[in-house]
């Protein structure tokens, strides 16, 4: 069983791994385990796209491995089906921001984004947590029903 941390945020490590909130609902600690496990790998164009189980992932790839890992998304989405995914708006958990070029998503208040956006000391490509937010502008809000 992984460590959790107490509240209902996650916790970003020196090592790059999240530590998920011991509150939070048992798909969105699978979520959080499965972006560790996928996190420094390569940047692939279309990585995760064809297969959940790739040797990199681009943004729609590694936020649609960890919806997988959850138990709320069947198969690998492009951004532009990611904007039409689940519900509109916040969700409590997990929120996916998705538009016809960029996808990431945030995840008991971490943001798991293969862009660097916000972050000049973790600019490393790729899927990687990320401790600030981005705008959210020109994006649409989505989430799971009850996530």
């Amino acid at each position: 069983m992984a460590p959790t941390v107490p509240g209902k945020k996650a916790k970003l490590l020196k090592s790059g791994k999240a530590v998920a909130p011991a509150s939070a609902p048992q798909e969105v600690k699978d979520a959080i385990e499965a972006a560790n496990s996928i996190r420094k790998k390569p940047y692939i164009y279309g990585g995760g796209h064809r297969s959940f189980k790739a040797k990199g992932y681009d943004c729609s790839g590694a936020v649609s491995y960890v919806l997988n890992a959850a138990g709320l998304l069947d198969s690998p989405l492009p951004s532009g089906s990611l904007m039409k995914w689940g519900r509109p708006g916040l969700g409590t958990w997990i929120t996916v921001y998705a538009h016809g070029g960029h996808t990431y998503a945030v995840i008991a208040g971490l943001r798991w984004d293969t862009s660097a956006v916000n972050e000049p000391f973790n600019s490393g490509s790729g899927p990687r947590w990320r401790a600030s937010k981005r705008s959210p502008k020109g994006y649409a809000v989505r989430h799971a029903v009850g996530y």
